[in-house]
Parts: C-alpha cells; structure tokens; sequence
C-alpha cells in the first residue's frame, strides 16, 4: 500500500488548521464530546469485537476495555480540552533591540504530530482533541488489538468535522497492519514529530528506528518508599490506591520500599493489599515477616526479575531498605523516571527525595495514581513523558506547541 497519500493529506491539512478561529475549534471539540456520548452504543459493539480476541488475563485487556462510563468521561475530557484556554499565538517573549528590531517569540503548533499506540482506544480521542486544539494534525496508527474500536472512535470524529466543514485529514487512522507503522516511521518530511504510547518494547522500537523526531512517553516502574516516619494510615491508604485504582496504567505502583526500623508495621501497611487480591513478591525481610499474616496463596518470594518489572496487573514487588539513601539507590536503578512518591512525615527526608529523585513526577504523601494530564489540570493528555527534551510527565496543550522568532523591521539591514 502506498501510504504516502496519508502523509501529504495530512501534511496539506495542517494549513487549513492555522486560521480556524478558537471559537470554531471549541464548538468542533463540544459537538464531538456530545456525539461520542450518542454513538457509544455503536463504539461498544466495535468494542466487544475486539476484546473477543484478547484473552481476558491479559493486562491490555483492561485498557482496551471501553464501557458508557468510560465513553462519558472520554467526553467529559473534549469538554475539559475545550475549556481551557489555547496555548496558540502566545507571546513569550517580547523585545526591542538598539538598532529599533522588534523581536517576538510565539507559540505555534508542532505541525503534524504522529502517534504510534497499543490497545488504548481512549487515545483516539485524546489524542484528537489535543491536537486539534493546539492546531496539529494527528495521524495515528493503533495496534491491531483495537482496530474495530478505533475506526468506530475515528467515524464519528469524520462525522463532526464533515458536520463543520473542515478537512477530514486533520485526522488520519493508518491501517492497522505493521507496515503502516513502518510508513510512519520513515515518513520525515510529512510528519514533525512521533509519539509513541505503549509497551517498553514498542517505545523502544520506535525510538531505535524512527527517522523523525521521536518524544517518549515511557512505561511506568513505580516506586513508593515508607520511611521510618512515615504515617501508618496515610500509608495504607495510598499505597493501596496506588496499586489498585487501575492495574494496567502506566502510573500503577510496581514496588513497595519499607524502612527496616517500621518493618514491624509491615503487615498492617499492607492488609488492605491483600483485600484487593494482589499478590506479592517480597525479599526475604519482608516475607519473613509476611508469612504469618498475608495470604499464602498470594505470597512469593522475590526473585531479581521482580524488581524492576512494570507489572500491570495485580502483583508488586516489596523490599526492605536500611534507609532512605538505600531507597534512593535503589529507585536509581530500577526506576523508569515516570512517578516516585515518598511517605514521610520528616521534612528533611521529603525534601531530599524531592529534590534528588530523576522522575518525571515526584510525591510526598500522595498517590502515583495522580500522574495524568486531566489531574494535572491540564484537561487530557497526549502521554506521559519520561524523557527532558522539549517535554516532562503529562503532556498537555502548551507541550503540543513550539514557537517561532516574529521580527518587525523598518528598513535595517546587518552591516
């Protein structure tokens, strides 16, 4: 298949998307929220078609998984896009030079943004509304797993940008075969940047072969330390949420740090875990303590593999640190500089993790669950970035953006 007729399409239609008013751009996101809402019977018959080929076991399958509540707040999300003020034309700076050179730097738009993703059909829409608020083009290629689901999600955004009269090719769904993916890799000229979202092994993938600009949006090994002051039930608490809220995302707690002077709390500090059905894989500090108190069935002994190993799903790693440089060194290795947290009530101790911790996000007595654009305020999000060139953690409108030098002259030329 020749996929180049998608990129030069899309290319071309990034044009059209610099003179859409905001007004125009908020209507299209509003009516595409409520229409979202009024299909969803149709988007979850697409839906069951594709999670009749994953097995239920798998931890995509509950990513992939849409619902009328998910739908609603796909759409609550366009809303909240639609609400927020446009990064657009921003002026960042602004100044006179002595030879009278009026200069400016302005937000503009990235251009064509491409997005590589997995079974995640959520990001069809969240990745559109951002987009197109912040006057990009999207093309997307989704995985296999959620093809029916994307194209349904894709219809009807067709449908509202027809209802408005603007180019259809704002957004453009690849196919969903391997070699679109290759396509889009190699298609430098047509597309400004790529995103992947996924897997470690797909980000990997994209960023040891794409020939365009490539922004990581990686996957999550999740870290919580409970210091020797920490609070017992602030503790229960949030690790519990932590690990349970939503196992298959990427801001899900993968490994539990427990200060060896608390490890006596150690069975409180994860009760509510075992509730929840997750089942650990503990050093040998910690299972020798568990073992009288947490479920056989759902307590392992650590192996090495374990730490380190973004789980998703209802698993977690649990290990005793001497202290918090321990815990330190230990997040340094195995972190995958998405999200940390630290449970504390010693000032000193928390702002030292802040402050030393490489991640993306950093917590002082607070849930990882927060890592997300919507929580962040920023309405959805585009992915978390894990990377330090051009954008950090969620990413949002203002990291949809780049910006150009205006310069207003009166005749001045460079001797």
């Amino acid at each position: 298949m020749d996929y180049k007729q998608y990129f030069e399409k899309a290319k071309q239609a990034s044009r059209t998307l610099i003179s859409l008013g905001k007004e125009k751009t908020n209507a299209v996101l509003t009516d595409l929220a409520e229409a979202l809402v009024t299909n969803a019977a149709e988007i979850l018959t697409e839906n069951a078609r594709d999670l009749a080929k994953m097995p239920i076991e798998d931890p995509k399958y509950d990513r992939l998984k849409l619902s009328a509540a998910r739908i609603a707040d796909i759409a609550n999300d366009l809303r909240n896009v639609a609400g927020l003020n446009s990064p657009l034309g921003k002026i960042l700076s602004d100044k006179a030079l002595e030879n009278q050179l009026h200069i400016q730097k302005v937000s503009v738009p990235l251009g064509v943004v491409g997005v590589i993703y997995e079974a995640r059909p959520n990001v069809t829409a969240d990745v559109f509304s951002l987009c197109f608020k912040t006057g990009n083009v999207a093309v997307l290629k989704g995985g296999s797993d959620a093809e029916f689901s994307n194209l349904a999600i894709a219809k009807v955004i067709h449908q509202v940008l027809d209802n408005h009269k603007i180019n259809r090719d704002v957004l453009t769904l690849l196919p969903a075969e391997r070699t679109a993916t290759e396509a889009l890799l190699n298609a430098r000229g047509f597309v400004d940047v790529l995103i992947p979202r996924g897997s470690q092994s797909l980000i990997n993938y994209v960023r040891e072969n794409s020939k365009i600009p490539v922004i990581e949006t990686g996957a999550g090994i999740v870290h919580t330390y409970f210091d020797e002051s920490g609070d017992l039930e602030k503790g229960k608490a949030i690790i519990f949420n932590a690990k349970t809220r939503r196992v298959s995302v990427c801001n899900s707690l993968d490994c539990v740090l427990i200060n060896e002077n608390r490890l006596n709390d150690l069975p409180a500090l994860l009760s509510p875990l075992a509730d929840g059905n997750v089942e650990l894989y503990a050093d040998e500090k910690s299972y020798a303590i568990l073992k009288s108190s947490y479920p056989a069935h759902l307590l392992n002994l650590a192996t090495p593999e374990h730490f380190g190993t973004e789980f998703l799903s209802l698993k977690l790693a649990v290990k005793v640190v001497a202290d918090l440089a321990e815990a330190l060194n230990h997040i340094a290795d195995y972190s995958s500089k998405h999200s940390e947290a630290i449970i504390s009530e010693d000032a000193e101790n928390i702002a030292q993790f802040l402050n030393e911790v490489d991640a993306a996000a950093v917590y002082a007595n607070a849930s990882t669950g927060f890592t997300d654009g919507a929580q962040f305020g920023l309405g959805a999000e585009i992915g978390i970035s894990t990377q330090k060139l051009h954008a950090r953690g969620p990413m949002g409108l203002e990291e949809l953006t780049s910006y150009k030098w205006v310069v207003r002259g009166d005749g001045q030329v460079r001797r």
